[in-house]
């Protein structure tokens, strides 16, 4: 009986390994790298889905990240930010839906919001009402909240303080990404791209830093050695991954998409197979839909991918 059930294995292994040979080397490289999950993915058909209008308006272009979320009646919903010459006095805030995903319509009462510099923004929905981080003038982060998603109230900057209590240092603190549970938020920003820190509140006013270190820092690879941001943090099993965008030079260009995974939102793991998309496109926000996952980079305008072969 053992030896049938040895020989058994044996026949196992055999085929196994004849169904992984025909594999190219690239597709067994990536069929072993699928367990780490969300990072296989392929442009659709007609992108970009989304861009500034190039005209005389308002939103002639579009900057970093714009947020979608997926409303309870299937409505897709993009917030995004508009301006209208190179060096614009403020960042307005717009909103665009779309039943599909690809096919979007402006907000006719667009700009939304006006009241503030509204730029790099995350959008999470928590008892009913929107919470937006966003990066305000000179990349200092602020909370607005909105009960439609339309109409939208600024609370101000928000308020970091390091371990023992007293505040960061002076300079920019952008790229606000939050994340909710059990009672507490969650707030990764960085630091002129030079790395993400992770802070948490129970009331949204007053953040306190987990660490006084990145808990995301650059390197050591060269695809992010230069720079790096983190956009959207998702759950899936035991893990959090993290979409963050990054660049490997100075002057920094052609951007990059990467994913990061983590048991406790403090100690990452890259992907070692980044950038997961290239071609400058960066700040990644991942849809979860009817249809499956999707994933948007939104800058420097709105394309979306489909999961690829391996992540189908």
């Amino acid at each position: 009986m053992i030896a049938k059930r040895f020989a058994l294995l044996r026949a196992a292994l055999v085929a196994m390994s004849i169904g992984l040979a025909i594999l190219a080397p690239a597709q067994l490289a990536r069929a072993q790298e699928a367990p780490f999950g969300l990072v296989d993915w392929k442009p659709i058909a007609g992108n970009p889905v989304f861009a500034g209008t190039g005209s005389n308006t308002w939103d002639r272009n579009i900057r970093e990240r714009g947020y979608i979320l997926m409303g309870d009646d299937g409505i897709f919903h993009l917030w995004y930010t508009g301006y209208d010459r190179d060096r614009p006095a403020t960042m307005s805030l717009g909103h665009a839906t779309s039943r599909d995903g690809t096919h979007w319509t402006r907000d006719p009462h667009n700009p939304i919001f006006t009241g503030s510099w509204v730029e790099d923004m995350c959008v999470v929905k928590q008892d009913g009402t929107y919470q937006m981080f966003a990066e305000g003038k000179n990349d200092i982060a602020h909370r607005l909240s909105s009960r439609d998603g339309v109409h939208w109230t600024d609370h101000g900057s928000l308020e970091i303080r390091k371990t023992d209590g007293t505040q960061i240092g002076p300079g920019p603190y952008g790229t606000p990404t939050a994340w909710f549970e059990n009672g507490t938020w969650y707030l990764f920003y960085e630091r002129g791209d030079q790395g993400v820190w992770l802070a948490t509140s129970r009331d949204l006013k007053t953040w306190t830093n987990v660490k006084d270190d990145p808990v995301l820092a650059r390197g050591p690879d060269g695809y992010d050695a230069a720079a790096v941001a983190l956009d959207q943090v998702v759950k899936r099993g035991a893990y959090y991954y993290a979409f963050y965008h990054a660049n490997a030079q100075r002057p920094r260009k052609d951007w990059t998409t990467n994913v990061a995974r983590s048991r406790d939102l403090v100690h990452w793991e890259k992907y070692p197979g980044n950038p997961i998309i290239q071609n400058n496109c960066s700040s990644p926000v991942l849809v979860t839909t009817p249809q499956g996952d999707r994933l948007y980079t939104m800058h420097p305008d709105v394309k979306a991918f489909e999961p690829g072969s391996v992540g189908r």
